[in-house]
């Protein structure tokens, strides 16, 4: 009898410990693989945003703390520091550089960022630039608002939802503005950032440098 009430007692508490899984969307496991869920503790982000060629470099530096809403831009010729709940007239362009490199940076967190986006649903598709069979997503922002309304990204990410290339589309038109990679990943304090962004021919590369995230 007793032994018979243990039973019974052990799977009425083993049916309460069962929780359901999360069902993750499409955004979440994409922004996840990539450390998303370590974002909470990210007081300061630092990095160096490039452009180089052959002939050329280009590069500014960010000092970002998110949680204080406060933004330093530091060019050879100036530093502007400004608060991103208030955008004066005078920081307006820094902050227009900011969400573009950041843009670049943390793109698969602006999946969850930018709500008011649409992804459409993954389809396998051959990858522009290696030709490999990929997980294919678009990203497509409203007609108005933001720097860049109607812009679309064809984003192409790997069985581990790690991306590996996108194709940026201005105003959402048929043909490509831009082709990149993703490539060069690292993981700094849990969270994984593509250095390089390279064309398919040339010497053209969008990198990140200097990147250092400070967690509390």
């Amino acid at each position: 009898m007793y032994r018979l009430l243990f039973i019974c007692l052990f799977v009425v508490l083993s049916c309460k410990e069962e929780k359901p899984e999360k069902q993750y969307t499409l955004a979440e496991k994409i922004a996840n693989a990539h450390g998303f869920k370590n974002w909470d503790s990210v007081t300061e982000f630092q990095f160096t945003f490039n452009v180089d060629t052959d002939s050329t470099n280009f590069g500014r530096s960010w000092i970002w703390k998110p949680k204080a809403n406060k933004v330093t831009m530091l060019t050879a010729k100036d530093t502007i520091v400004y608060n991103t709940f208030k955008v004066e007239q005078e920081s307006l362009n820094a902050d227009r550089a900011f969400i573009n490199d950041k843009y670049w940076a943390l793109l698969p967190f602006q999946l969850i960022w930018d709500t008011s986006a649409t992804l459409s649903e993954p389809i396998k598709s051959q990858a522009p630039i290696s030709k490999k069979q990929l997980n294919k997503v678009t990203l497509t922002y409203p007609v108005k608002g933001g720097y860049t309304p109607g812009d679309a990204y064809d984003i192409f990410y790997n069985d581990d939802f790690i991306i590996q290339e996108w194709v940026f589309r201005e105003a959402n038109a048929k043909e490509p503005s831009m082709i990149n990679t993703f490539e060069n990943y690292k993981e700094f304090n849990g969270i994984k950032i593509a250095q390089d962004h390279k064309k398919e021919t040339g010497s053209w590369n969008l990198n990140f440098t200097d990147i250092k995230i400070i967690t509390q």
